[in-house]
């Protein structure tokens, strides 16, 4: 995705403290946790964005959104020596899914990117349905066009 001209209001950014928990016998994160580092930040985006996580976003509205697709690259170890900064962009904005591209540094260094697709649904029975209005008027604003790489 070509990171220039964006607009600041369309970049979302999560700091995440990476521990040794976090880590393998290699001394970096285990490859499991990067997903997981992603998923904390989309989760995060929700909860600025649109006022609401997932979890209220079920129990309460019984909503999901569930991932119906993720891909990871990774460019460079994350380690514990230095904060991992999440930048979370909403790249699709469909009728009952949406997209987003996440990209993790450390101290400038860009360490994986993501992309990543949730799909709405009635958590019971696990139906896909439309995004609710009012949350994708909260999300229009911060689409961005995801270009070649």
């Amino acid at each position: 995705m070509d990171q220039t001209n964006l607009p600041e209001v369309a970049v979302f950014r999560h700091r995440i403290k990476v521990r040794w928990s976090d880590c393998d016998p290699a001394q970096i994160a285990y490859t499991g946790r990067i997903p997981y580092f992603a998923l904390e930040a989309i989760d995060a985006w929700w909860e600025s964005v649109t006022g609401t996580d997932w979890f209220r976003l079920n129990v309460d509205r019984g909503m999901g959104a569930p991932f119906v697709h993720l891909s990871v690259d990774f460019r460079a170890p994350v380690t514990p020596r230095a904060p991992l900064d999440c930048e979370v962009r909403l790249t699709r904005l469909g009728e009952s899914s949406i997209g987003f591209a996440v990209r993790g540094l450390q101290d400038g260094t860009l360490c994986f990117e993501g992309r990543f697709v949730e799909a709405f649904v009635i958590a019971h029975p696990m139906r896909k349905t439309a995004i609710p209005a009012g949350i994708r008027a909260r999300m229009e604003p911060y689409l961005v066009a995801e270009t070649a790489r």
